[in-house]
Parts: C-alpha cells; structure tokens; sequence
C-alpha cells in the first residue's frame, strides 16, 4: 500500500492505474486490483479520531466504537475495488452531507464540551470533501468504462437497542429508483437470506424494516450518476458483543467468504441485466 496525495490517487484513477493507497491524511483507504463494473464501501469502518479532538469530546472511546461499523470493510476487502473511511464518524460523518457531517449531538447525547471552532470544522470537513472527490472520479471511470456499475455499500446497525425482532439484514432502497431495479434488489436480498452463519444465527434478510438507504454516500452518487445502483447493505451487529465490544472473527470470516462469492455473481447479473 503506497501513501498517496489526493491528486494522485484521481489521476491513478482517470488513467485506469491498478493501485492500493491511504490518502496522505490517512483518512480514507482505495484498493483497485481490476476495473470491474461493481465496487464496495464501507464509509463507517473507521475509529480514528484526531487526538486534538479527545479532551473536548463528551463521549467515550466504547461509545463511540458503539456506533461505528466495525469489520464491514474486512468483509469486504477482498474484491476488486474497495473505498473505505478511516475516521470515526464521530469526526466527521462520510454517510452525511457537508451541512450535517460534524455532529453538534449523537444520539441523544451533547457531544463536546464546548462548541468546535470553525478552524476545527474546517478540518474535518476538507477530509469529508475530498473523500467524495475521489468517489466522483471512481464512479465516473467506471460508468464511462462499462455503461453501468453496482456500489455495494456495506453498514452495520446495533440489534440490540431494538425492541422487536429486527432482520439479519436490511436493504435501504427508498432513495434508488424502485421501478427499474426492483428485481436485482429482490435477488440481492434472497442472496444474502441464504447465508449459513455459525453459532446458530440466522440469515434473515428484508428491504426497509430498520433503515431505508437515506444516507449521503448512496445519494450522492445515485444523484450524479444514473447508470450506478448503490445498495445500502446492513448487517445486524451478530459479529460482535456490541454491549462488551468483543468481536465474534468466525462469524466475520463467515460474511467475508460469502460475499467473496455472492457480491460477484450478482454484480454480473445486474451489469448483463443493465449494461449499455
């Protein structure tokens, strides 16, 4: 993995360079081993959180691992093209607009002590800007490459706070155009309703039952690019001890094996399905 300025990692991306790259920052993570038409997220897997931030912020390191996503770019780390934050969303958050990205609260709960500086903000923000730069330049390559691409944008959410039976997975749609893609987002859940996971956990899989896909990054490129269909995927928190902030490895490895082969064959049904 090289450590790369912004401009060089659009530019490797424009000329079709295969590459692996933090940016300069450390804040965001890029691997490119082959331009395929589908490519993986995973905006909330980072924990970093600038240390000038520490003595100002209210809650705590578990709090905010709490609302994080951990492992969701492990379990995805070995296709082709992955993109994925190094920065704890209680930074800056990748899944909300430049507006609303530096939080003034998070559930609930004051976040800092005193009011952040513009300064502060400034910083955090030029981060988030220059993630959805290299977005831009990534989706942009690969429509103009192949007519279409799926963006697998993996999340995670916290079952335990729910006080009813909540779904292994959930797929947030409301924001794609149903219409046209009803049907691989119907084989994308059956796909994942089908996973064998150890420990006797189930694999039940429904479309906007927990969260309905409302976050920045699926907009963002739904708004720009019309021939890419983003697919907000939740996992329930069945990994890990979210209450002991344990992590379960088996049943990461699991999701990792399975999406290494479900994510591939039903990116190349949609793009046979949608292709130019």
């Amino acid at each position: 993995m090289q450590k790369l300025a912004l401009k060089d990692i659009i530019t490797k991306i424009k000329n079709e360079e295969i590459f692996e790259a933090v940016s300069s920052d450390y804040s965001f993570t890029i691997k490119i081993e082959e331009y395929v038409p589908y490519a993986c997220g995973a905006v909330h897997d980072g924990h970093q959180f600038r240390k000038e931030l520490w003595k100002n912020c209210i809650h705590s390191e578990y709090e905010r691992w709490y609302e994080e996503d951990p492992e969701t770019k492990n379990m995805v780390k070995m296709h082709p093209i992955v993109i994925a934050g190094c920065d704890s969303r209680f930074e800056y958050d990748l899944n909300r607009g430049p507006v609303d990205a530096v939080f003034v609260t998070a559930w609930g709960k004051q976040l800092w002590r005193e009011p952040l500086s513009e300064t502060m903000k400034a910083k955090s923000l030029q981060k988030h800007a220059n993630f959805y730069r290299v977005v831009h330049a990534l989706i942009e390559t690969l429509e103009s490459k192949f007519g279409f691409c799926t963006v697998y944008d993996m999340h995670s959410y916290n079952w335990k706070r729910w006080d009813r039976e909540v779904p292994t997975w959930n797929l947030g749609t409301t924001n794609v155009d149903n219409a046209r893609f009803r049907e691989v987002i119907e084989d994308w859940r059956q796909s994942l309703s089908e996973i064998n996971f150890p420990n006797d956990i189930k694999s039940r899989s429904l479309i906007n039952d927990t969260f309905h896909g409302n976050g920045y990054f699926l907009k963002y490129i739904t708004k720009n690019f019309k021939n890419t269909l983003v697919l907000a995927t939740e996992i329930a928190k069945v990994y890990c001890d979210e209450n002991e902030q344990v992590i379960y490895p088996e049943v990461v490895n699991t999701i990792e094996k399975e999406l290494k082969i479900r994510i591939p064959e039903h990116a190349q049904a949609v793009y046979n399905r949608f292709k130019n």
